[in-house]
């Protein structure tokens, strides 16, 4: 009979932490990036759209994706080492699948986005009037807090118990 290897309890108190900091600094940084591009679509100023819109680089795309892999990597870490298992649990499973989501949408959808953004803000902040297609920058503001809003209430209340496999 072999024993299942767990965390010590330093090393998986320390990994949550990590890995509850992880997820608040991508929260902020959601939140963060909803008011610079609330502040860019509600405002006529051209200066304070193209500061609001170039800003846009500093709190996306490679911030949110280095917290939502450092989530990530710590996630699966604590899944591993502690009773809650990788996919043993329902919430687990469910939190896992929106980081991965989230992680895979900032590269996939949200980086030609704030690309695109911040072109436009350097021509307004130069003065120049432009049009900026803003429908698909007003999506990941409040989805991805949204979402991580569910996976810090699914880590509180932790519902819906196991995942039950088929044997056979």
């Amino acid at each position: 009979m072999t024993t299942k290897w767990r965390l010590g309890a330093r090393t998986r108190k320390t990994l949550l932490v990590v890995h509850i900091l992880a997820a608040g600094v991508w929260l902020g940084l959601d939140v963060a990036m909803g008011v610079l591009i609330f502040t860019a679509l509600g405002t006529g100023d051209l200066g304070t759209r193209g500061f609001a819109l170039q800003a846009l680089q500093l709190v996306t795309v490679w911030p949110m994706l280095t917290a939502g892999l450092l989530s990530l990597a710590t996630g699966i870490l604590l899944g591993w080492g502690s009773k809650y298992g990788l996919l043993r649990y329902w919430w687990v499973a469910v939190k896992l699948i929106l980081n991965i989501v989230l992680c895979v949408l900032i590269v996939v959808a949200l980086r030609g986005g704030v690309a695109e953004a911040a072109r436009v803000g350097e021509a307004a902040a130069a003065g120049v009037s432009v049009v900026w297609q803003s429908r698909n920058m007003v999506f990941p503001p409040i989805v991805s807090p949204a979402a991580l809003l569910v996976a810090f209430v699914l880590s509180v209340f932790k519902p819906w118990g196991l995942v039950r496999r088929k044997r056979g």
